[in-house]
């Protein structure tokens, strides 16, 4: 039996940073995915190893399971019951990804997915021979929840080939799961990415659990369900930042500012509110559509001009910003901002051809595109029985 999961990564719509201080934000899925396929070897062909295959970096790191067995102390965890990794049971996880010495330099971050990964896998599944295989649409560290998204596929795939959820084996195609195994697989992503990231919000496992969108204020969420079908342009400027620096560059500028910044943060507040308002809101016919995108749009280039009051655009940013406003087009960063990804709503009536050339002028500054519907399905399952 094989088994297959997909996750979608997300997009803060509104109120980045400001969430920090209080505000409130407003988060959805897009429809691209990281998918995982986990399958078990026949006893023919057991050669008694856990193989993970990282198809989008042409790597393959496997473990003979008695090495990981010897290597981790019996850690009596079921996969009914999420708990934390502690610092200890990581330091030996981490000297277990060492032993392979193909990881790229440039590529060091991975050692944290890979250790969060084997985290759930002997949480979950214990030490069986298994193969592994990642691929996603997503790309990494630009702030689209690549690694919640990893998180929760993985934690998806192992959880329905144990006895904690419940699922239709017999049925072809992408299956949903139920209410309470959703909530369990968002508590075992949300454990591997504490293991990514130290101290992560929650809200990117969440999105990419439930999908959607969600509203969040405070460390409080609440789904919210979208009536509209978006369409966003996804630009990644391919800038690197460090998210931890500019939060933080945001709490100082506001401690320089005590009268004028709390004012830029209600001001967001109200913006993530009014958007969360207009998506719920039902839309009958293309005249409420087009009403409701065009509220969208100055919206969020009201939003971006407060994200430039907070200091966390980027010479990146502004260049995207003025060339889709060039085709009427509004756009916003996504994220921590200071490069990373901007979104250009694409309104329903926008034609194909204009999209075209927006985007054949944003990859000719060496940018890379992607067009995404945004609010849509959250995990799905499929089986296939093996030949």
């Amino acid at each position: 039996m094989e088994v297959r999961a997909r996750a979608p990564g997300k997009i803060i719509l509104a109120g980045e940073h400001a969430v920090v201080h209080g505000s409130t934000a407003v988060a959805a899925s897009i429809d691209l995915y990281t998918y995982v396929s986990l399958s078990f070897p026949s006893d023919s062909d057991n050669d008694g190893k856990l193989k993970l295959r990282l198809n989008d970096m042409a790597l393959e790191l496997s473990w003979p399971v008695g090495r990981i067995k010897e290597a981790l102390p019996d850690m009596g965890i079921t996969a009914s019951s999420p708990k934390p990794c502690t610092p200890e049971t990581i330091k030996l996880l981490a000297a277990l990804v060492e032993e392979h010495n193909n990881i790229p330099e440039a590529k060091i971050t991975l050692a944290a997915g890979v250790i969060a990964f084997l985290w759930l896998y002997t949480s979950i599944q214990g030490y069986k021979p298994a193969t592994v295989v990642v691929t996603s649409e997503l790309p990494l560290g630009s702030g689209l929840g690549s690694s919640a998204a990893f998180c929760v596929s993985v934690s998806a795939a192992l959880l329905a080939l144990s006895d904690s959820v419940n699922l239709d084996f017999g049925h072809h195609g992408w299956l949903s799961f139920g209410e309470n195994d959703l909530e369990l697989v968002n508590k075992w992503a949300f454990e591997g990415e504490k293991i990514i990231h130290g101290k992560p919000s929650g809200i990117d496992n969440t999105v990419s659990t439930y999908g959607n969108m969600i509203k969040f204020r405070s460390g409080e969420l609440t789904r919210l369900k979208s009536n509209t079908p978006l369409k966003m342009l996804i630009t990644n400027t391919k800038v690197g930042r460090n998210t931890k620096a500019l939060v933080a560059s945001v709490s100082e500028r506001a401690a320089r500012h005590p009268i004028a910044m709390p004012a830029v943060f209600k001001a967001v507040d109200s913006i993530s509110n009014e958007v969360a308002t207009i998506i719920q809101s039902p839309a009958h016919d293309d005249i409420a559509i087009t009403q409701k995108e065009d509220k969208l749009e100055e919206l969020m280039e009201m939003n971006q001009g407060l994200l430039q009051c907070m200091g966390v655009s980027h010479a990146s940013i502004e260049t995207v910003l003025r060339t889709t406003l060039k085709y009427k087009l509004a756009s916003k960063l996504t994220g921590a901002g200071g490069g990373g990804c901007v979104l250009t709503l694409l309104p329903t009536i926008l034609s194909g051809t204009v999209v075209d050339k927006v985007i054949a002028e944003l990859e000719g500054c060496g940018f890379q595109c992607l067009v995404a519907g945004i609010g849509g399905e959250g995990l799905q399952i499929c089986f296939n029985a093996s030949s």
